[in-house]
């Protein structure tokens, strides 16, 4: 009795020791979009090695909340707030959100028009077709003065406005519902495309300098999110990943590498 009780102590710091190394020896896989969060995450490899950081890049068609809900990921890095409440509701799981780290404007692009005011009468107007950049878009329209929304529809953060609450059209606007990865390519045949940003890079866009009008910045509720399990929300792993995310360091190279079309969101006000 005297011997184990004398060397439990030992057992028990080695057992947390051993918990806690083998919490970094495994691969930590994070899903992200090629652009802008798969180009931070790689970022984020050369300054912290010991992380041992494997990114997953989407492709088109692949659900990273699914890819989580399933333990294929650990964790993603691609969505804002209202994308992940409304996949929460569809697919009847519950995340957790440990990092705010950027935002990403939408942005209205065209290819045929130089501004706003030269849109003709019944321009087509692409937008995202999923309900939480739908409304985001139809909020940015609504700020450029091409439609306007129902009197409830003042804040995007809280409410989702849809086609059907369009109060006011005056352009006879044509609104075309796109998957938000294909918008990029439906620019040759719309007037005007409403776009996420990753897409817009992606297809080799400046949102800072292409858009026709562009979300503001300050107080936008669109930030891009770490987002993991509830059971994997305390793993020091994602805890760490959180910090370097959102570390000053990464804030300068989110700055000096998008020039004004990724802002990190310690950069706000």
């Amino acid at each position: 009795m005297h011997n184990k009780t004398l060397f439990r102590p030992f057992f028990v710091t080695l057992s947390l020791s051993l918990a806690w190394s083998s919490a970094y020896a495994e691969v930590l896989r994070v899903a992200a979009d090629p652009v802008p969060h798969a180009e931070i995450l790689n970022y984020v490899k050369k300054i912290d090695p010991s992380l041992d950081l494997k990114v997953v890049e989407l492709t088109s068609g692949v659900n990273a909340n699914e890819l989580l809900a399933n333990g294929d990921v650990d964790a993603n890095y691609f969505q804002h707030l209202p994308y992940l409440r409304d996949q929460e509701q569809a697919l009847g799981k519950t995340f957790t959100v440990v990092a705010s780290v950027h935002i990403e404007p939408l942005g209205i692009y065209s290819r045929r028009h130089k501004d706003l005011k030269s849109l003709p009468d019944g321009a087509s107007v692409a937008v995202p077709n999923n309900p939480s950049n739908l409304s985001r878009a139809l909020f940015l329209l609504q700020k450029a003065g091409l439609i306007t929304l129902g009197g409830k529809f003042s804040d995007p953060s809280t409410t989702l406005a849809t086609v059907k609450d369009i109060s006011g059209n005056s352009r006879h606007l044509k609104i075309l519902e796109v998957e938000a990865a294909q918008l990029p390519r439906s620019l040759d045949d719309v007037d005007l495309a409403v776009i996420n940003g990753n897409y817009a890079l992606e297809a080799g866009l400046s949102p800072a300098k292409d858009a026709l009008g562009l979300e503001s910045a300050a107080n936008n509720p669109y930030a891009n999110l770490l987002v993991t399990t509830p059971a994997l929300a305390n793993n020091p792993r994602i805890k760490t990943l959180a910090k370097d995310l959102t570390s000053p360091q990464v804030a300068e190279f989110i700055r000096k590498t998008y020039s004004g079309s990724v802002i990190p969101v310690a950069q706000q006000p």
